[in-house]
């Protein structure tokens, strides 16, 4: 069951890129570019891995981030981008299972939250923060069935 949450503003460095719904799976290797360039710099991610959902527009594209949070403001460079995570009120909900079933899970969600009456941060196709945090360390649980990942979208207000 989602549950609404408040959360503290949480600095973070991803790498963006603009992709279509097929692509997402190839865009996650880049996530190693963000441990590396964190690891060159001797900073320790935070918290989990995770998709920022910037854009969610299914004919033109989907403009997404993919990175950790770490504990200081930073300074992108080259392909990494830093930003911060804003605080606010936010919806939570564990998927537990294939990340091919977030699909479904956000969808899911999303008809809950409109259901409530909630209203996310966004101007259309464009979020503030809208996240699939992936709670699972692959080298931990390499069953993909057995993954846990959160969602956590931001509420207006």
């Amino acid at each position: 069951m989602p549950e609404i949450v408040e959360r503290s503003e949480q600095p973070y460095v991803a790498v963006r890129g603009t992709v279509q719904m097929d692509e997402i799976g190839a865009f996650a290797e880049r996530g190693g570019e963000v441990f590396s360039w964190l690891a060159a710099r001797g900073i320790t991610p935070v918290d989990a891995l995770f998709f920022k959902y910037d854009v969610v527009d299914m004919d033109n594209g989907l403009v997404i981030e993919i990175g950790v949070p770490v504990a200081e403001r930073q300074a992108g460079e080259g392909e990494i981008v830093a930003g911060v995570l804003p605080a606010g009120r936010y919806v939570s909900h564990t998927h537990h299972g294939h990340p091919d079933g977030l699909y479904q899970a956000t969808g899911d969600l999303l008809a809950w939250a409109k259901q409530e009456g909630l209203e996310w941060d966004a101007d259309g196709d464009r979020w503030t923060a809208r996240l699939e945090v992936y709670r699972s360390d692959p080298a931990e649980v390499p069953d993909l069935d057995q993954w846990e990942t959160e969602l956590l979208f931001r509420l207006r207000g």
